[in-house]
């Protein structure tokens, strides 16, 4: 499940070895383990269009975005040369903005070597996709998570990490981005596996808030 000293999430295999292992190390995530039950694989495709739906889902409601990547997709504009060759009227029948029109060009005209990126660490691919304009830590660090599988990435600017960790570890105040960071530190070599945990946690908790 390694590809040299970087450790790849592949199946739920991988995911089940890495909540054994935060659960050993920090009984919260033992409590949080048994409330949530086995963790979610999440792994999706890799490449241009993964880049450009997150590009397109941001600051919009999932309805919106979904509709927006739909007529996209109809459209045939998924693609970095088709995106490359649309006219803005294009892109802005299908919902885009003109800011994300030029986040959409600028991503296509970045000519990423996605399948490098493939063994790449998680610093060179959060440093290779930072440098397109709409593509924030955040979203780079979602993409080495989920559509490359890494072991070993956290995205602690997430709202929902930050409120999932101080319900779990009872914390006075919601973690801000770097001391969040600190804390993922404990849960290395996992933390990507430890962010599904704390995600799968945090919709327990809140639906058990809804039942109130």
């Amino acid at each position: 499940m390694g590809r040299g000293t970087l450790r790849i999430i592949e199946t739920p295999d991988c995911v089940a070895e890495g909540a054994q292992y935060l659960a050993d190390i920090e009984p919260r995530f033992a409590h949080a383990l048994a409330q949530t039950g086995p963790l979610p694989l999440r792994r999706k495709k890799d490449g241009f269009d993964q880049l450009l739906s997150a590009i397109v889902s941001q600051q919009v409601s999932v309805a919106a975005g979904s509709a927006i990547w739909n007529r996209l997709k109809s459209a045939k504009l998924t693609g970095p040369r088709k995106v490359q060759w649309a006219s803005e009227e294009d892109l802005r029948a299908c919902g885009l903005s003109r800011q994300k029109i030029r986040y959409a060009k600028a991503l296509a005209d970045a000519r990423i070597d996605f399948a490098a990126l493939r063994e790449a660490s998680t610093q060179e691919v959060i440093d290779t996709l930072t440098v397109v304009p709409g593509i924030g830590v955040w979203t780079a660090e979602i993409y080495a998570m989920f559509s490359l599988g890494h072991a070993d990435v956290f995205a602690p600017g997430d709202l929902a990490l930050q409120e999932s960790a101080r319900m779990l570890f009872d914390l006075p105040e919601r973690p801000k981005d770097r001391a969040l960071r600190e804390m993922s530190q404990e849960w290395s070599p996992w933390r990507a596996v430890a962010a599904r945990l704390l995600w799968a946690y945090y919709h327990v908790e809140k639906q058990r808030e809804g039942i109130r």
